[in-house]
């Protein structure tokens, strides 16, 4: 069976590389993989429902001009989310789907779309109510016999969800929603539940997303006065020092990129080197929470 280094940080996020967002053509594709294999980032999280199924399909056109880069990058995608689209006509509701049958198709059908014959992370997207943990730990257990995925991870999951399926197959990745203004899984057992099992968080919308605003976060201002004033101390940019706040805590965070500007991905491959100190770390966390600790 084939292994391979886990992932690093930072990942470059491709939901918005496509349809859902700047509608990159093929050449904008390659030319962002090429940028980010410059800088040092070899990693790229999509999912099967990016660009209402199509982004993956995208991104593998652009493999397909030079198939030696797949030997470079570490591909990572997820599944289990039915979205009611065009190009499924056979979904008329939105749902969950983590049967055996569903996600052994949707693997193959991400390696034929990426023109690849593994996958080195495959994702369940979010929790299934209906699913069963017999039933995954099936399928991800036979595509790993044949060499299709290389490791096997969970996103959105909370601690019992992980520790229920930790019984039947190994987990090595929940990507969850952490940030400066997303601060509940530093308390809600999310992350004391990784570093338990030696699992690692991949973070998405690691920046805030669009939250972080004036007008949005009630303590943009106090986040954005320290965040300066570390950078300054650093000796490097805000965005850097807000993605330093998740590299510094002990679990390992990766941070998921969701980004089309190449500078944002330069940014926070510079920031993977920078841990704060204890007092500057509390510093950030009193700023978003408005308060000291207890």
């Amino acid at each position: 069976m084939m292994t391979k280094e886990k992932i690093g940080s930072p990942i470059a996020g491709c939901m918005r590389w496509g349809k859902w967002g700047a509608n990159f053509s093929t050449m904008d594709y390659r030319k962002m993989i090429d940028f980010c294999l410059e800088y040092g980032i070899h990693s790229f999280d999509h999912a099967d429902i990016y660009g209402d199924y199509t982004t993956e399909e995208e991104f593998g056109e652009a493999l397909k001009e030079d198939p030696s880069i797949r030997s470079s990058i570490k591909l990572i995608t997820k599944c289990g989310i039915q979205m009611v689209t065009a190009n499924r006509p056979s979904h008329s509701i939105k749902s969950y789907n983590t049967s055996k049958t569903h996600i052994i198709q949707s693997v193959e059908r991400s390696l034929e779309n990426f023109g690849t014959d593994y996958l080195d992370v495959l994702l369940i997207h979010r929790p299934d109510p209906l699913m069963n943990p017999v039933e995954i730990a099936e399928a991800i257990e036979h595509l790993k016999q044949q060499g299709k995925i290389i490791s096997f991870g969970v996103s959105n999951f909370l601690p019992h969800q992980v520790n229920m399926m930790k019984k039947y197959l190994p987990i090595q990745y929940n990507q969850i929603e952490v940030s400066v203004i997303c601060l509940s899984p530093f308390t809600n057992g999310i992350l004391d539940n990784c570093l338990a099992h030696q699992i690692t968080p991949m973070a998405w919308a690691p920046l805030g997303g669009t939250l972080l605003t004036d007008d949005l976060h009630p303590h943009f201002r106090s986040i954005t006065q320290t965040a300066a004033e570390l950078a300054q101390k650093y000796a490097t940019g805000m965005n850097e020092i807000l993605l330093a706040f998740l590299h510094t805590h002990p679990s390992g965070i990766v941070t998921v990129i969701g980004t089309t500007k190449p500078e944002r991905l330069a940014q926070a491959k510079k920031a993977s080197n920078i841990k704060l100190s204890r007092e500057d770390w509390f510093s950030l966390l009193r700023a978003a929470k408005g308060e000291d600790v207890a």
